[in-house]
């Protein structure tokens, strides 16, 4: 009897822990085996904020990346995540263990959208390049652009947040608001426009808000870094006689509806950025400079030019006089220039 029972004990004892075992080994496998190897698929999963493990786990089953859900919870469990899975857009392979997806929530390995602004490009040429990846409320990015708290906070003191929002390569990802991603590009710029930077543009004269403005005509004039100096030579050089800059972009900044050619029309249009009917630079900025553009306000060439042309190659022709730069116009728009374009054909 004593014989049966101990038997019966030893059964009892034994057989759970085979089970657990077997149930172990059954999780290890499944754990680590691709979802779908054969077949292997991409998938977009976007975890709201507040969702519960449960729900979770119904809508990566509904996606085709969870196949069992107790083996799901049972491998949840182990690694203690129904209470670190993350919120955020997600993106699986089936080609992934379940373990590796679990890692990827727990982890908050979320989606990031590689987003590069180049430089020069305006407020609006920003909003369209971040909407594309759907990473900006529209409505909220042009409304944070010119709110003054918003604006205060962030150090800018201008009325718009146009020549902040630095040009650079970012990571974004969709968890993120409007006001964290501009925040974030307000951050960079001032970061990269040290405070040596704005103290040599206080030596020349020049507030912070007036430094990016200048900046910002010059990267518009032109993308050529080595010739930046001298378009700043020119502006420094027709300030010092009291010429107006007459720079093209400024004369179609606040149109609504350009459509890229600059006309002589442009050039009498009444608006406060026109640097052909104001003296001096615009109210603000009327794009978002890079570097070259801020050194070339601080670092000036050496030069007696007061005019520049386009040579249509990416470069400028460069004039002391305004006989020589009427000839330099001529010659362009006979030989090279698009006659329905016309770019600084200065008449005082």
């Amino acid at each position: 009897m004593k014989k049966m029972i101990s038997k019966i004990l030893l059964s009892v004892c034994i057989l759970p822990c085979i089970a657990a075992i077997l149930f172990g080994v059954w999780l290890f496998i499944y754990a680590k085996t691709p979802i779908d190897a054969a077949k292997v698929t991409t998938v977009l999963v976007d975890i709201p904020t507040g969702t519960s493990f449960v729900q979770v786990t119904k809508i990566l089953s509904d996606v085709g990346l969870v196949e069992n859900r107790l083996m799901f919870y049972s491998l949840v469990a182990v690694k203690r995540g129904a209470r670190s899975i993350r919120a955020g857009e997600y993106e699986f392979t089936t080609a992934l263990s379940p373990a590796e997806v679990v890692d990827k929530l727990v982890h908050g390995d979320i989606k990031k959208y590689s987003v590069t602004i180049r430089e020069d490009y305006s407020l609006k040429e920003i909003a369209v390049c971040l909407k594309e990846d759907k990473l900006i409320d529209e409505k909220a990015f042009f409304e944070l652009a010119e709110d003054k708290v918003f604006l205060s906070s962030v150090g800018v003191r201008g009325q718009s947040i146009e020549g902040y929002l630095f040009p650079d390569t970012y990571f974004f990802n969709r968890s993120m608001t409007t006001r964290q991603i501009m925040r974030t590009m307000v951050d960079r710029f001032w970061s990269k426009v040290s405070p040596e930077m704005i103290n040599k543009a206080a030596k020349r004269g020049w507030n912070p808000h007036q430094f990016v403005t200048f900046a910002s005509l010059i990267g518009k004039e032109s993308g050529n870094s080595a010739e930046k100096p001298m378009i700043a030579a020119v502006f420094y050089n027709r300030m010092k006689k009291g010429m107006h800059l007459q720079s093209d972009p400024t004369a179609v900044y606040d149109m609504k509806d350009f459509n890229g050619k600059v006309l002589r029309s442009h050039y009498r249009r009444e608006s406060p950025y026109n640097t052909y009917m104001i003296k001096g630079l615009p109210p603000g900025p009327i794009a978002n400079p890079g570097l070259d553009s801020f050194r070339a306000v601080l670092n000036p060439a050496a030069v007696d030019y007061l005019f520049f042309v386009s040579q249509r190659d990416g470069t400028h022709f460069f004039s002391s006089s305004l006989e020589a730069h009427n000839e330099a116009v001529l010659y362009f728009r006979n030989n090279i220039a698009n006659p329905n374009e016309h770019e600084h054909e200065t008449t005082q």
